[in-house]
């Protein structure tokens, strides 16, 4: 017969009934067809569903649950990618573990990823949360793979960066609520009142009757994900929110705030409110732009620091600078411009609880001997968490610390 991807499958004709065969009998007879048939790319979500079920597994179908699988992917457009999504089912005696999914290809001609000649690319799954919007519901972050499903994709950051478990990362994501083509909130025409009010702000004419409620839930889906999700609060303009995720590891925070972003950009289908993430959105205007602040800190800098290596942190960092605006987002020039809480895209600058600078030092990181954890401003709001990351790592190794201290 002919499989409906156009392979050509050889099927054994089913036998004459002969009465209820015994299950044993049932299984003898699909081994010997599926012998016959012809095997479909190992490991994609087709050839695992023509594995020999074996005695036991036919016992264990009536315990088994079926899982509504999310994978999640970055697609290849520059400068920003953009989340995608697509849904398989499967069945596991529990929720199932990384371990336990397979991998599955897809079209990466329609993704940016891929020529139509040749458009097969994979998904690998590199992270897995609970979705507690769909019944039996299982979000799984992917990295992107070329067909043999070892080799990544060139538009596979996060295969690449650098990733330390022991340094730790917060990201505080900023965006805007858009409907209608113009910040949530704002009138058809010209502008709201000015910016200053609506920072932390509460009641209607401050945040509106839907953000609220869109960013509350937003956050019960995080946590009932298992995102380490640290907190909410309306921003510096109206319309524009925050929140905050932390991670130990680059590619652990960073798994955790693109799913973040993911179930907040999903959520968004069910008010017909649009996030716009882009930094500058209201151009040059006195109103803010979007950032995603960097908090990092290593074990060295927790638990040894000290002035003399900080100064040698800052003065790698200012060296570095053009390698860290690289991977910090599109368009930040529009948005580090010295205004606005921000500091030039093009000169390097520390302060202490200066948030117009490069990198802001909080007052416990002094009065703590010069330990703890820093801010960098500069990212953001559409940056890559993978890339910034990585960045920062890569910034931190250049500086010599004590080793023994390090211990």
């Amino acid at each position: 017969m002919t499989h409906p991807d156009g392979l050509d499958q050889t099927v054994m004709p089913r036998p004459a009934a002969r009465g209820p065969a015994p299950v044993a009998r049932l299984v003898d007879w699909h081994a010997k067809c599926f012998k016959r048939a012809r095997p479909i790319v190992a490991g994609y979500a087709w050839g695992n569903f023509l594995s020999v079920p074996t005695f036991e597994m036919i016992q264990q179908r009536g315990s088994m649950t079926k899982y509504k699988l999310e994978y999640i992917w970055l697609d290849g457009y520059t400068p920003t990618p953009n989340l995608r999504g697509k849904t398989q089912i499967k069945e596991f005696a529990s929720f199932p573990t990384l371990e336990q999914l397979p991998l599955w290809g897809f079209d990466g001609s329609s993704t940016n990823q891929a020529e139509g000649h040749s458009s097969d690319c994979v998904l690998k799954p590199v992270a897995v949360f609970p979705d507690a919007a769909r019944t039996n519901g299982v979000l799984v972050m992917c990295e992107v793979m070329m067909p043999d499903g070892k080799t990544p994709h060139p538009s596979n950051k996060r295969a690449t960066i650098l990733d330390d478990p022991d340094a730790w990362f917060g990201f505080e994501q900023e965006y805007f609520f858009y409907k209608d083509g113009r910040p949530l909130g704002f009138p058809e025409h010209g502008y709201p009142a000015p910016q200053g009010p609506y920072y932390t702000g509460v009641g209607y004419k401050y945040v509106g009757d839907v953000a609220r409620k869109l960013v509350e839930e937003h956050l019960d889906l995080c946590l009932a994900a298992g995102i380490n999700h640290e907190g909410i609060n309306a921003e510096v303009a109206k319309g524009q929110w925050e929140f905050q995720i932390f991670g130990k590891g680059s590619k652990t925070c960073a798994d955790q705030m693109w799913i973040a972003r993911y179930l907040l950009l999903r959520l968004t289908e069910k008010y017909g409110i649009d996030i716009e993430f882009h930094c500058k959105p209201l151009g040059d205007t006195d109103w803010n732009g979007s950032g995603m602040h960097c908090n990092f800190s290593t074990k060295y800098m927790r638990e040894v620091g000290g002035k003399e290596y900080f100064e040698k942190l800052m003065a790698a960092f200012d060296k570095n600078l053009m390698d860290h605006i690289a991977v910090y987002g599109p368009d930040n020039d529009k948005r580090l411009t010295g205004k606005h809480e921000t500091a030039p895209w093009n000169k390097f600058s520390y302060g202490v609880a200066d948030r117009g600078a490069s990198i802001r030092v909080p007052h416990s990181f002094i009065n703590n001997g010069y330990k703890g954890y820093l801010e960098d401003r500069r990212p953001n709001s559409q940056g890559d968490p993978y890339q910034i990351a990585s960045q920062v790592l890569k910034t931190i190794a250049t500086v010599p610390t004590d080793a023994k201290a390090a211990a």
